[in-house]
């Protein structure tokens, strides 16, 4: 037995390692249960409509997610439930803590790309360097994020986590900095896009509203899992806390999805236009500033 696992071992109480797990399942698991909402008011809001990329976006964060969730509860009942109070499997990670990892990388980067995706759409005809930089630094970020998959990998007890712990903190501190890098933009080319109609405008104020709650959010919850890690290394409140980022980044997601459909009461004079501009949340924002001011002019 390692001296590192012998350090651990002194500490293992359940409440604040396993029982810090299990309580993170718990909050994921209603998380969870809110992106299905989510999703569901999506599709429901955009049925007969031929969207087809944004769709296959939110069911592919909807799988990834649901895997995410089966990993985490198997986590958990093989520890406290399978080998409860084992104390030599107790000290070993199991195949499941590792691939939840993995899935927790593919829904963040995931999701910063989809964000990219807009940036590009929204920086049409008003800024080529701007998602050129952007893409640069999500790229940059996935890589730091596959260091800590190998990183990870090359673990084989909980108290190895203290040899990665520099993988860890960057990982973490990378995703935090580019959720800033991917809002600040967004917000950018939202106000850069006002066109002086109250109802367009108030949309875009509305919008940026949700990127900026919806980056701190997510940014709050990186840097808490940094916190706590470095505060008590050897305990597993750190990971327990991890396990709600990326059900954090999916509902983020999908809440700005259906944050447009929700902006404004339909009303008569301007049902027409809801239609098409709500049903397709993808179009560049030029083609909704349009439809805005035919139906200011009408």
């Amino acid at each position: 037995m390692s001296s590192s696992t012998q350090n651990l071992i002194p500490q293992l109480h359940l409440g604040n390692t396993f029982g810090a797990l299990f309580i993170g399942v718990i909050f994921a698991a209603i998380l969870f249960g809110l992106s299905n909402i989510q999703a569901f008011v999506y599709f429901q809001s955009h049925k007969g409509t031929k969207v087809l990329f944004p769709k296959l976006a939110v069911v592919s964060l909807w799988i990834f997610d649901a895997l995410h969730l089966f990993l985490i509860v198997h986590c958990v009942y093989y520890y406290l439930v399978v080998y409860y109070a084992d104390i030599s499997i107790l000290t070993e990670m199991v195949w499941s803590f590792k691939l939840q990892i993995v899935i927790d990388v593919v829904i963040v980067y995931g999701v910063h790309l989809l964000y990219f995706h807009r940036i590009c759409i929204f920086a049409k005809g008003r800024s080529r360097v701007l998602p050129i930089a952007v893409g640069v630094i999500v790229i940059s970020g996935s890589g730091v994020g596959i260091a800590l998959i190998w990183a990870l990998y090359q673990c084989h007890m909980f108290s190895d986590l203290i040899k990665i712990e520099w993988a860890i903190f960057m990982a973490l501190g990378t995703i935090a900095f580019v959720d800033f890098v991917i809002a600040s933009s967004l917000c950018y080319l939202l106000a850069i896009s006002r066109t002086g109609f109250s109802n367009t405008d108030s949309m875009i104020t509305m919008l940026m509203a949700y990127i900026i709650n919806t980056g701190c959010l997510t940014s709050v919850c990186s840097l808490s899992v940094i916190i706590t890690y470095a505060v008590m290394p050897y305990n597993f409140i750190f990971i327990g806390i991890d396990f709600l980022v990326a059900k954090l980044y999916v509902n983020s997601f999908l809440a700005l999805l259906n944050a447009r459909y929700f902006s404004e009461p339909a009303t008569e004079t301007d049902r027409s236009a809801e239609v098409h501009v709500r049903h397709n949340i993808y179009r560049p924002l030029a083609e909704v500033n349009v439809m805005a001011s035919q139906d200011e002019e009408s």
